[in-house]
């Protein structure tokens, strides 16, 4: 089963599209059909690890470093004394 929904795009996003549509054969329905069926899998991936990463959070079963001690490694790639990772805990 399908539904029909509208969405509001601009003139280029639009021009774009025509032009995908027709260099692939498809049509413009097909393509914005396949481009949000991949954006909403890719979503519900990421918000089922996050849950499954905040439930061993709880269940004290994660190992995870600190926000402050991330940012600082990360603010350290590339110079010259580059940190190591955080030990996670």
């Amino acid at each position: 089963m399908s539904t029909t929904v509208s969405v509001r795009l601009d003139d280029a996003t639009i021009n774009d599209l025509d032009m995908m549509a027709k260099a692939a054969d498809r049509s413009r329905a097909w393509l914005m059909s396949q481009a949000i069926s991949q954006y909403v899998e890719h979503e519900a991936w990421q918000v089922k690890a996050i849950k499954k990463a905040l439930k061993k959070m709880d269940q004290g079963e994660a190992r995870w470093a600190g926000h402050d001690e991330v940012t600082e490694w990360l603010a350290s790639w590339g110079e010259e004394n580059e940190g190591k990772g955080p030990q996670c805990r």
